[in-house]
């Protein structure tokens, strides 16, 4: 079939991000939208169709963690958008950079309400409510500008998800543009912490008796650096979700992401300087509302707002994760670093009594799973039971990002098409997702995206029945069971029904076969666990 080759505003937008490095996007053709998709395929751009806006926003999430690139999401005006919004919602509270990308009512159509096709009120208000900031362009020249504000925004502040609406009319006119115009910017680089800043905290650091290292979202991408620093110190790591496998978690001084569990809550709590990189110290983080910490601390953050969230800082450092743990450990200079190894041992063996004793099948059971998974896997989650209460409390990964997760957001729908996302990203690593049977109904469509873009998936849901966390809510709050307890389909069939390979898996030895099968095998591969008749 012969195309046409029109270089409209939709072409220039999609130019200037894949000079960025961004070869993939995530979303649903639809009849406003087709100039964001005219230039993919000279462009070299791969485009994702997913069978849900929603699950298009996930699956850019899953691309853009294994990247380091934002995601980007195309989606049609009105409804399209609308279903896109939880994903930005995740972004936002999670610090993830994500495009997206919508056409908006002609100029001079804005709140006509003449019943045009997708006429939203305000979907420019709607969306700017959820993401960092969403702007409405008025012609090719101001379109290109936002998208280069964009990754301004990525490259020098918080990461955080934006919106560009760009007029159906604009979108689809030729654009007169010169040529530098699309190509990618250099940004200035973020400014060093202060220095005199920097030899404070050092001079604490390296008097500390027993200094701790917490480290967040805002630290993934400084994993040597903070590796260097916590051996220099003989400092335990903790982490939290959003940061796991920021240290690799077979090092001996970490403590993993258990920073929810009050063994490695406490163990932070109580060191006498305790250094705080990268994360606001949120509840859902936390699991309880302020970590109170006892002695000294060190925060360092991209932006001063951040220094005294949810905890006071003693000593704030403002500026690049990496750069500020670099100048910490030049500061420090050669010394011996204390001996940890007893106590992170002690911590861990706590974890573990203590994961046993919130939900002992939960945990018995991630135990397995976990065992069972390659040791390069990418695993991500949703939010269920056998996620937050056992897998990522038990699973040791080796780099940052290999958990796709969304701990303070906490939907459900995430892991599947954020799963997919990664694999697409990561070719060469195994994608899993482990979900429960209720929070896998919310995206059980994009099984077929699975099939369709020929990636290999391997799907393990947990079975117990429907919403079990809700039921038991609702009986400590003393409401009778209501609206919880789901019917469940034929996994196994559903999976072979959508083009994949659905097995059972009763025992843990059953589910070590079952694995191996599924990433021999490839495609899309379900593995259905009753949770009730499992054998660990």
């Amino acid at each position: 079939m012969e195309t046409t080759r029109k270089r409209t505003t939709g072409w220039v937008v999609m130019e200037t991000i894949r000079g960025y490095g961004v070869d993939t996007v995530f979303g649903i053709p639809g009849t406003h939208n087709l100039e964001f998709y005219r230039g993919l395929a000279e462009l070299d751009i791969r485009p994702v169709t997913t069978r849900h806006e929603q699950g298009a926003g996930y699956g850019a999430d899953g691309w853009s963690l294994q990247t380091g690139l934002p995601g980007v999401v195309i989606t049609t005006s009105g409804p399209g958008l609308l279903n896109a919004l939880s994903a930005a919602g995740t972004a936002y509270c999670e610090s993830r950079p994500m495009i997206i990308l919508a056409p908006g009512p002609a100029r001079g159509s804005e709140f006509a309400d003449v019943g045009t096709l997708h006429e939203t009120k305000d979907q420019l208000s709607a969306a700017s409510a959820i993401v960092e900031w969403g702007r409405r362009v008025d012609s090719a020249e101001e379109a290109v500008t936002a998208v280069h504000d964009a990754f301004a925004l990525f490259a020098t502040n918080r990461p955080r998800p934006v919106y560009i609406e760009v007029p159906l009319d604009v979108l689809e006119a030729e654009a007169e543009i010169a040529p530098d115009a699309v190509e990618p910017r250099a940004f200035a680089p973020i400014p060093a912490p202060d220095a005199a800043a920097v030899a404070e905290a050092a001079r604490l650091l390296d008097a500390a008796e027993d200094p701790v290292i917490l480290a967040g979202g805002g630290s993934r991408g400084a994993g040597a650096e903070l590796r260097s620093l916590a051996e220099r110190l003989g400092a335990p790591v903790v982490t939290t979700l959003n940061a796991k496998g920021v240290l690799d978690e077979h090092h001996p001084l970490s403590l993993g992401s258990n920073l929810r569990l009050a063994a490695a809550r406490n163990r932070a709590r109580d060191a006498d300087v305790l250094l705080v990189v990268g994360s606001k110290l949120g509840e859902a983080e936390l699991w309880v509302e302020q970590l109170e910490a006892r002695g000294s601390v060190i925060r360092i953050d991209l932006l001063d707002t951040q220094i005294d969230k949810n905890q006071p800082a003693t000593i704030g450092l403002v500026g690049d994760a990496g750069a500020a743990l670099s100048a910490l450990t030049a500061a420090l200079g050669a010394g011996a670093p204390r001996d940890a190894a007893q106590g992170v041992s002690e911590t861990l063996a706590a974890v573990r009594t203590e994961c046993a004793k919130l939900s002992a099948e939960n945990t018995a059971l991630a135990e397995s799973i976990a065992e069972a998974l390659p040791s390069d896997a990418m695993v991500a989650t949703d939010s269920s039971q056998i996620a937050y209460w056992g897998l990522l409390n038990t699973l040791r990964v080796a780099s940052p990002n290999s958990t796709p997760y969304m701990a303070t957001y906490a939907t459900l729908g995430y892991g599947l098409p954020a799963a997919l996302g990664a694999r697409v990203a990561e070719p060469n690593r195994p994608s899993f997702v482990v979900v429960g049977d209720g929070a896998l109904m919310f995206s059980m469509n994009e099984f077929i995206t699975v099939v369709e873009q020929q990636e290999d998936v391997t799907v393990i849901v947990v079975d117990n029945g429907g919403y079990q966390e809700i039921k038991q809510n609702e009986i400590d709050a003393g409401i009778a069971p209501v609206a919880v307890d789901l019917v469940q389909p034929d996994w196994v069939a559903v999976a072979n029904a959508f083009g994949g390979t659905g097995r059972a898996a009763r025992s843990a030895a059953e589910l070590a076969d079952a694995v191996a099968s599924a990433v021999r095998d490839g495609g899309l591969q379900l593995i259905h666990i009753d949770q009730s008749t499992f054998a660990n």
